[in-house]
């Protein structure tokens, strides 16, 4: 078995006696894990199964744990310690611990995110991969069971939208945001008529992400394509390439309102969409509504520093919270509701400074900026608590914001020559 060294310096890589090397192993495996996470429409789901296995080579595989990531790691140790603490105040025991369960091993799995990129960044590109062709062929189901293209394909919905390989139309829309955001940045920023094969999956995410009939999941897009296109703005030194991309934001706003209008020529979908697009629904302005709710729920855990227990929020309220920042603090205590909360403010400001540095991955790292901060956003109104997508997300920032920490893609200067060799 022959060893190469890696191309940052870090662990030699092993080479099978085929000469397959280990690295390509890793990454295809690699590969994968991020398609799998576009599967949860039951658990526990192939990506759960799949990611224990994984996370388990890899760190006997040598792994590290570096402290550059530590602030992740410290977070999401104590967030899930808070929910510990609050398990016995639960009236099953059995759930609750279950529940619990679930948010520890979905820290874990963003920890392996950050220690992968931390340790080479240049896997956003596995990932990348993997993730889009997973959320292509995803938001393709989801939009043929939304019109019934195939027998029992009305699996895929729920309450009349689409929902794809999702539980919840409320999860599939978000999750197909940032491959969306990934391939609107590589038009603004290349060729377009190079690219034109691009704009097939381009067309199904967005007709995905619309049949999700989410009004979270359209916020995020919006939101985070915003994000993606001010950035490209903003990094762009080139006058003329400046305004082309000011005549290519045009262009794309009255391509996605053709696409659009072409979708609600169909009744139903019409339907739906004057149903769905209210902002506020009767039941959020209720008199036990979201809204309401919001309100008479952190004044509940005022009096609770331990949380009311994982999955009790219900039995005082009509529904759950929809408030990932609420649900901090019933589900996982004080401890949990305010490490939630630092670790999210934290990670924003450890990523701005990395979105005007050039790196090879910098594209990368902003739409994994723009998809989080809306996300982060998102979670004022939805539970994104036990996303699989919204643990990626900490997980490939961190790793990110590492990798910059450990000097990784900087430009090498030349060394110096002594006075004695002038």
């Amino acid at each position: 078995m022959s060893i190469a060294a890696d191309p940052y310096g870090g662990a030699p890589i092993a080479r099978s006696p085929v000469g397959l090397p280990a690295k390509s192993l890793g990454n295809g495996a690699l590969w994968v894990a991020a398609f799998l996470s576009g599967f949860v429409i039951e658990e526990p789901a192939p990506y759960e199964l799949y990611m224990v296995l994984l996370t388990v080579v890899w760190l006997a595989c040598g792994l590290k744990l570096r402290r550059e990531f530590g602030p992740l790691i410290i977070c999401m140790m104590l967030y899930t310690a808070g929910g510990v603490a609050s398990i016995p105040l639960a009236e099953k025991m059995g759930d609750a611990m279950m529940y619990i369960a679930v948010t520890g091993f979905l820290a874990i799995t963003a920890i392996f995110y950050a220690a992968i990129i931390a340790e080479n960044p240049e896997r956003c590109r596995v990932i990348q991969n993997g993730y889009t062709i997973s959320a292509v062929l995803v938001a393709s189901i989801g939009i043929a069971g939304y019109f019934n293209l195939f027998p029992g394909a009305e699996y895929f919905t729920l309450y009349d939208r689409a929902r794809g390989t999702f539980q919840d139309p409320n999860v599939f829309g978000p999750f197909l945001v940032l491959p969306t955001a990934l391939i609107i940045q590589k038009l603004l920023r290349e060729s377009v008529l190079r690219n034109l094969l691009l704009l097939l999956p381009l067309a199904i995410l967005l007709l995905g992400v619309f049949l999700s009939f989410s009004r979270g999941a359209w916020g995020v897009l919006a939101a985070a394509v915003l994000m993606v296109y001010l950035l490209a703005l903003i990094t762009e030194q080139n006058g003329l390439r400046r305004a082309r991309l000011v005549f290519l934001g045009v262009i794309g706003l009255f391509a996605f309102f053709g696409l659009i209008a072409a979708a609600l020529s169909i009744d139903t979908v019409a339907e739906m969409f004057q149903q769905r697009a209210r902002l506020v629904q009767e039941y959020d302005g209720a008199r036990l509504g979201r809204f309401a709710r919001y309100a008479l729920g952190f004044q509940l855990v005022m009096e609770h520093p331990l949380g009311i227990g994982p999955l009790e929020f219900n039995k005082y309220f009509p529904e759950d919270e929809h408030n990932v920042y609420l649900k901090g603090f019933t589900t996982y205590g004080w401890l949990g509701g305010i490490v939630y909360i630092i670790l999210a403010i934290w990670t924003v400001c450890a990523m701005v400074p990395l979105l005007f540095r050039s790196r090879p991955w910098t594209a990368f790292t902003q739409c994994v900026f723009a998809v989080f901060v809306s996300h982060l956003l998102l979670s004022v109104i939805i539970d994104t608590d036990h996303w699989r997508s919204m643990y990626m997300l900490y997980g490939l920032a961190w790793g990110l914001i590492a990798a910059e920490k450990l000097g990784k893609g900087r430009p090498r200067l030349p060394l110096q020559r002594t006075s004695a060799q002038s």
